[in-house]
């Protein structure tokens, strides 16, 4: 897999756990504006490993205008978070095997070492 391939994976996993915008993570803990349409969709899904976020994604035309609207603002710092850490995760990160988070821890352990950009998107996605 390449380097881009992984920074893609990296920010799924990111949108997945709910890092860059909650909307997942909200809706696991019946909160925020994809809580009822979780709970309608998803009955019973045990929240972890994206579970949720795969299962909203599968209906993602059936979704609450709120709740996608909730899913574009997270898509859209998802995206800021990727390309700002796309060089970064390159220089850092090149024989990582992508999956299992591996990229992220990656790029958290060379914190002090990123480009301002890609430092400031990983704490303002801490702050979340």
């Amino acid at each position: 897999m390449s380097i881009r391939n992984a920074v893609a994976s990296m920010a799924l996993m990111l949108f997945a756990a709910g890092v860059a915008g909650g909307a997942f993570a909200q809706a696991a803990k019946g909160q925020g504006p994809c809580a009822e349409d979780a709970k309608k969709f998803c009955p019973g899904m045990k929240p972890g490993g994206g579970r949720i976020a795969r299962c909203m994604k599968q209906h993602e035309s059936e979704l609450s205008p709120a709740c996608q609207e909730n899913i574009k603002k997270a898509e859209q710092r998802l995206k800021e978070f990727s390309d700002e850490c796309k060089a970064d995760a390159e220089k850092f990160c090149k024989g990582i095997r992508p999956g299992g988070g591996r990229i992220l821890a990656c790029l958290k352990s060379h914190q002090s070492e990123l480009a301002p950009a890609c430092a400031a998107e990983f704490n303002r996605a801490g702050k979340k």
